[in-house]
């Protein structure tokens, strides 16, 4: 990629770590946000000021009990209840984040999420406002020391005490964090709230709060704007919204109209590339929410972030001037968020503030604009500049440039699935191999885990029931989807995708190294190589049949069959674990056509040399393979889970998966 690799200033260095601080926060909290959502709507319907009300009251003229709806509301007649409006905003949304920052600190483990959530109870017990601070704190330190105190035990746990020793393990952890959470946690979350509660309401009465514009704008330019408004604006709007109904501080950095004005009068005054590209840009900045959009064309001419600083804080005067804000959290940015966040009183003053900030950072962009002789800059520069900023790839940035897609070659790949190791192994075997062959050594495919995965990959492929979390992680890649990862028709489709970007033809972000082409997986261990019920028989039985699957496949001659008796009566090829894995001494390497293994499994175990085994793996490596495969199949039978998927297998496919990781590579 022309611009995949460029870098930050390294001035930079604390805005880096601001940027990702702030990313952290908003990973907790965006994926919960349909829950704030669903709390705004339920607030906006319900509550004694909400719509249902006011529409009787004002349209119908009705002034009867509303029964239903106090009760869910928890006022009028239904007072004595809680309603569930309350307990939303007190026990669910904080217990969503603390599970949701737990999760993530533990590789996305549901142990870590359910430690998370225990932890943040005690912080929400202790407490008398939300605890969305406190979740942000519990939830990730439980997440986290849950991981170091199981790796502590690790592979040390008796055979059948995993399930005893794992859930006391996790009980008796997370009933200590949340006393932690009650005792410590809750009551200082509790004070740092209350003090930043009184920070702004003494800004909101001494009518300077217009001026925390000049801090955020710049700050969304810098991509500082998840640490402002998931670490300070969102918990404290939350707050003030449960007492209030309503918060102004969730519209202080959504508000979508300062990014409206800019772009309008790039689209009526620009001129070249910034002024075609700015009628898209309104779209999606003002209907979908996308603000990082318009960043570009800040970045191209620095002085237009006045524009956005007035127009900021003409929008956040007109809301201290009409007492309105949001009930609920407008994420994405976009104006139909705004509204539907709005409740039925502020709807005037939010609708008026987007847009005065709109009208206002019009005026003062068209004439900066007007009076600027240089011209408009270089509008594909100012983009790559926003993606060093942002520290990956912008998922609109192509927009600007005049692509769907930004210029370059594919150069990463990643197969991704739950674990990072069978089906994704093999899929990345069988894709490297195809992309090798027609001539780009310079690819590297890999495979990872979904929860390891990050915004550094060109290209994507997951199975079609795992890309929409695949997405979430590497928003700016292009994602494939495939059912299987043995022989999907995509790999054809990326192959020729590869080719096309290599000619120039456009193509997604990343940068990457050579990789070593090896064997694909259905070369390795065919399904005819592969027999799950071996019957009963003896050692040398049952390495006869290991090795005449493989003479079957057409890796070996019959020759190697007798050698791997040789090496048994050498040295025996037990591995412990249930497994065995014969093969060949060394001098019989002429006889070995290729690297393949075959796979025999024996429900009722066959002895060999007192020991049991069930699995019977035999090998055939060229060169140095052996060694490789020997480490690589001893890796796959000590977790306990890939050997009991072998041994609950129904078909060659599911052994293939769980072996897909072994590759001579």
């Amino acid at each position: 990629m022309t611009t995949s690799t460029t870098t930050a200033p390294a001035a930079g260095g604390m805005r880096i770590q601001v940027q990702r601080f702030g990313t952290f926060l908003s990973n907790m909290v965006l994926p919960n946000i349909g829950a704030f959502i669903a709390w705004g709507l339920i607030t906006a319907l319900f509550i004694e000021t909400g719509w249902i009300t006011l529409i009787g009251k004002d349209v119908f003229g009705y002034e009867g009990g509303y029964g239903f709806v106090e009760d869910l509301g928890a006022w009028g007649s239904g007072a004595d209840g809680t309603g569930i409006v309350g307990p939303m905003i007190t026990y669910l949304l904080p217990l969503l984040i603390g599970y949701t920052g737990g999760r993530m600190m533990y590789d996305d483990n549901i142990r870590g999420g359910v430690v998370g959530a225990i932890a943040t109870m005690g912080a929400i017990a202790g407490a008398t406002v939300p605890m969305f601070l406190g979740a942000m704190v519990m939830g990730p330190l439980a997440g986290w020391s849950m991981k170091r105190l199981d790796a502590l035990w690790a592979h040390k746990i008796r055979p059948g005490f995993e399930m005893l020793v794992n859930n006391f393990s996790a009980g008796i952890w997370a009933g200590f964090l949340a006393i932690i959470g009650f005792v410590l946690a809750g009551p200082f979350v509790e004070e740092f709230s209350k003090l930043a509660s009184n920070v702004v309401n003494t800004l909101v009465d001494n009518n300077v709060l217009p001026l925390t514009s000049i801090f955020i704008e710049p700050a969304k330019i810098l991509f500082l704007n998840n640490a402002i408004n998931q670490g300070i604006l969102t918990p404290l709007g939350t707050t003030e919204a449960r007492d209030t109904g309503e918060s102004i501080l969730f519209l202080l950095e959504a508000n979508p109209g300062p990014g409206l004005g800019l772009l309008l009068a790039f689209a009526v005054f620009g001129k070249g590339a910034a002024k075609a590209s700015a009628p898209g840009a309104i779209l999606i900045q003002f209907v979908g929410g996308i603000h990082e959009i318009y960043f570009p064309y800040v970045l191209m001419k620095p002085i237009l972030v006045l524009a956005v600083i007035a127009g900021g804080m003409s929008g956040v005067a007109v809301n201290v001037a009409f007492d309105s804000g949001l009930r609920s959290p407008a994420s994405p940015g976009s104006i139909i968020a705004v509204w539907t966040a709005s409740p039925p009183g502020s709807l005037l003053g939010v609708t008026l503030s987007v847009v005065v900030a709109a009208a206002v950072s019009f005026v003062v962009a068209s004439f900066l604009l007007k009076i600027d002789r240089k011209g408009d800059g270089d509008l594909s520069a100012a983009t790559a500049d926003m993606e060093a900023r942002k520290g990956k790839r912008s998922s609109v940035a192509g927009m600007l440039t005049g692509d769907g897609a930004r210029p370059g070659a594919i150069r990463s790949i990643v197969f991704a699935c739950d674990a990072g190791m069978g089906s994704s192994a093999m899929g990345a075997s069988v894709l490297r191999k195809k992309i090798h062959a027609a001539g780009h050594p310079e690819v590297t495919v890999v495979n990872k885990a979904i929860s390891n995965l990050t915004d550094t990959y060109d290209l994507v492929v997951t199975h079609q029931d795992l890309t929409d979390r695949a997405r979430q992680r590497t928003g700016s890649a292009v994602h494939v989807s495939v059912e299987n990862f043995m022989n999907s028709p995509r790999y054809d489709e990326i192959v020729e995708l590869v080719e096309q970007s290599a000619d120039g033809g456009a193509a997604p972000t990343g940068a990457g190294s050579s990789a070593e082409s090896s064997a694909g997986v259905g070369d390795l261990l065919s399904a005819e190589s592969i027999v799950l019920d071996g019957g009963t028989g003896s050692r040398e039985e049952a390495i006869t049949r290991a090795g005449e699957l493989l003479v079957a496949a057409g890796a070996v001659e019959p020759s190697y069959v007798d050698a791997m008796h040789a090496r048994e009566q050498s040295v025996s090829t037990y591995m412990g674990n249930l497994l065995a894995i014969p093969h060949g001494t060394n001098e019989a390497k002429p006889a070995i056509k290729r690297t393949a293994i075959s796979f025999v499994r024996y429900a009722d175990g066959v002895q060999w040399k007192n020991k049991e085994v069930k699995f019977v793996i035999g090998i055939a490596a060229q060169g140095d393979d052996h060694l490789k495969l020997l480490g690589q199949i001893a890796e796959v039978f000590l977790d306990s889970e890939q050997v009991a998927r072998l041994e609950a297998a129904t078909t060659p496919a599911e052994v293939q998966q769980v072996l897909g990781a072994v590759q001579p590579v």
